[in-house]
């Protein structure tokens, strides 16, 4: 029988659409040209309005640009209890990307939520965090991180370090494995020529440091652990999956990349079909996604 509770989708760590959304409301559009903007342009492309298209009640959150992940946790239960109050639901399922699967988690351990969330689900999310993070803390990473603290908080991206996510797991354990909430993660991969171009230099220290990753979080981090074991022994099950095709951390959300053309002779028509079939792939990944976690 499906459960009809509602999606979240919570973004990850620096946003990309904020600047979409800056600068729509500077040109005074209409609520109706923002809403198609923000759906073309928005960090989840075109997922929101498929999903509600296909039945299902869906919400993106919005939280802290790089705030730490307390702060975005705090932020993310605050609008996700807003959302039950305005609806009268019990209970939402939550689809983290990235960091976003870090909010969900300590929403639910901190915050509050445990009670109303049936599942969560994670996509590229650093659990075990990321070296890639403790190599650009090393260099200058903390400097600029607080230089820039008067006028942007990138506090967390001192959050994605791996002795950082060890603790937070460690404290985390018990009360992930005796609440009700279904946990399940979504892990994908994708190497050079095909990987976004921007991506390509930290694919390649990843790659060297732990091996097989989406261009800013390895695989062995995006899926976690199969399992969670409380003080008293009982055991929850993680359900591990993985894209059906690869992709990188920007693919994830449905975004197309010229990178995905590498190989293939360049038509214009040609990239179209492309990033059409790609995306209609991503909406598939999250169509099924909206339909398991219905039916738990």
């Amino acid at each position: 029988m499906p459960n009809h509770y509602p999606l979240i989708l919570a973004h990850g760590i620096a946003r990309f659409d904020v600047i979409t959304e800056s600068m729509a409301r500077r040109w005074k559009m209409t609520l109706w040209d923002m809403s198609r903007v923000f759906d073309r342009l928005h960090y989840f492309k075109g997922l929101q309005s498929f999903l509600r298209g296909q039945g299902f009640e869906t919400y993106a959150t919005t939280v802290g640009f790089a705030d730490v992940v307390d702060t975005r946790a705090g932020q993310l239960a605050e609008q996700i209890k807003t959302i039950l109050a305005q609806t009268g639901h019990a209970k939402v399922h939550i689809i983290g990307h990235s960091m976003g699967g870090l909010d969900g988690r300590q929403a639910i351990v901190d915050k509050g939520l445990a009670a109303h969330v049936a599942s969560l689900t994670t996509i590229g999310t650093p659990h075990l965090g990321t070296s890639l993070a403790e190599v650009g803390l090393g260099l200058g990473g903390v400097q600029a991180i607080e230089a820039l603290r008067p006028y942007l908080d990138l506090g967390g991206f001192r959050n994605l370090p791996r002795d950082v996510r060890r603790a937070f797991n460690e404290r985390a354990r018990h009360a992930e494995a005796t609440n009700e909430v279904i946990y399940q993660v979504y892990a994908s991969a994708q190497a050079p020529p095909h990987l976004f171009r921007p991506l390509h230099l930290a694919w390649q220290i990843l790659h060297n440091l732990e091996g097989e990753n989406d261009g800013l979080v390895p695989v062995t981090s995006q899926l976690w652990q199969n399992e969670l074991v409380s003080n008293g022994g009982r055991v929850k099950p993680i359900r591990q999956r993985h894209f059906p095709f690869p992709a990188d951390h920007l693919n994830q959300t449905g975004w197309w990349d010229l990178e995905e053309l590498a190989g293939l002779r360049f038509w214009l028509r040609e990239a179209r079909r492309q990033k059409q079939d790609f995306e209609a792939r991503v909406k598939a990944v999250y169509l099924q996604i909206a339909h398991d976690v219905q039916a738990l």
